[in-house]
């Protein structure tokens, strides 16, 4: 197996480590210094690093990273312009991080952008600005339609998947949660739960898929109070995507 360090960088990234013995790989470092600092103090040494999109506090570091290890393995996607990347990937992919012993499954999840990508190592799923804690990242590039498909693919998943998030949006996502829908008692107490956590400046990420099918409005765009919810704010129809939409638009302005 495998143990993953969560290194905190930028304003409120998370950058995911994963190590085997001294072997390791980072999902997404915006920046290259916490990362050397973690490779450094733990003794490990650098093998790959797994890109999900193009945006800066996502792939920042990754020059910094190559000027100390030149020889990583840099996968990313094919489809955006990611300065270092040795392996493109379009999704569907199983790769090979050899030095850790791992084989990660590659999908595809635009939306948040046009190419990017979640991984799945083992029960863990590194996706990026697509799926957060409570909530989903913003559709700077994709349609809702779109978004909607990938966060599809990400649910079908088993629920003891641990979902790594790139970013603490935790409590403010599970504000807007409740807004949307206030009669959902699991929400009510995770949010009290997460309230707590940030309280003691501690995390809200990892957290489980089934934790986030029961209280992530994304995630629940079937649901009566939910579906009733997107109606108020300008759903034209009752069918998932249409539900998204509207509550994503309204995400935006909350």
């Amino acid at each position: 197996m495998f143990n993953v360090i969560r290194i905190p960088a930028l304003k409120d990234n998370y950058i995911w480590l994963l190590r085997k013995g001294a072997a390791a790989a980072v999902v997404d470092p915006g920046d290259a210094a916490p990362v050397l600092d973690v490779l450094a103090r733990e003794g490990l040494t650098l093998s790959a690093i797994l890109i999900t999109h193009h945006h800066q506090d996502h792939q920042g570091g990754v020059g910094g990273l190559l000027e100390h290890t030149p020889s990583v393995e840099v996968f990313g996607p094919e489809r955006e312009s990611i300065t270092g990347v040795t392996a493109p990937l379009r999704g569907g992919e199983r790769i090979r991080l050899a030095s850790l012993g791992l084989d990660a499954r590659v999908i595809a999840v635009p939306g948040h952008t046009l190419g990017h990508l979640a991984y799945s190592v083992g029960q863990r799923l590194f996706c990026g600005d697509t799926l957060f804690g409570g909530g989903c990242g913003r559709l700077f590039e994709g349609t809702p339609a779109a978004m909607a498909e990938s966060l599809a693919k990400l649910a079908a998943f088993p629920d003891d998947t641990l979902i790594h998030c790139a970013h603490e949006y935790t409590e403010a996502n599970l504000r807007f949660a409740l807004a949307v829908e206030p009669g959902n008692r699991a929400l009510r107490r995770r949010a009290d739960e997460v309230a707590v956590t940030r309280a003691k400046a501690m995390p809200t990420v990892p957290s489980t898929l089934a934790l986030e099918k029961a209280t992530n409005p994304f995630l629940r765009c079937e649901e009566p109070e939910v579906v009733a919810a997107a109606r108020a704010h300008g759903a034209g129809a009752d069918d998932p995507v249409a539900v998204f939409a509207a509550i994503r638009a309204w995400k935006d302005s909350f």
